[in-house]
């Protein structure tokens, strides 16, 4: 059911639809293990540092290049859908913050 949000400096009225929260899980694991390939084969054949691809791994990463994700689908044979998964699930454990208390 659509809620009402009001904007108190122009008094207009917007109908907001609630939305389940979305965000992108990388899937980096199951395809190495599909390809009975490990995290080190990955970076050595795509020359991609090993702190990127962990980020990613770990859905650390806020973003992805193109040229990375063409790498990592050339070494895998496999799509970019194949890599990154659209999910509904905002809890995902991966996305929990560090305990270094860095931002």
């Amino acid at each position: 059911m659509p809620s009402t949000k009001y904007i108190s400096s122009r008094q207009y009225i917007f109908d907001v639809i609630d939305m389940a929260p979305t965000m992108i899980v990388p899937r980096l694991d199951k395809l190495l293990a599909k390809e009975g390939r490990s995290f080190y084969w990955l970076a050595k054949e795509t020359g991609i540092s090993h702190t990127t691809l962990w980020r990613l791994r770990k859905g650390k990463a806020v973003g992805i290049n193109f040229e990375t994700l063409e790498k990592i689908c050339g070494a895998l044979r496999c799509q970019p859908g194949d890599i990154l998964f659209l999910t509904n699930d905002k809890t995902s454990p991966s996305r929990k913050p560090s305990k270094s208390g860095r931002s």
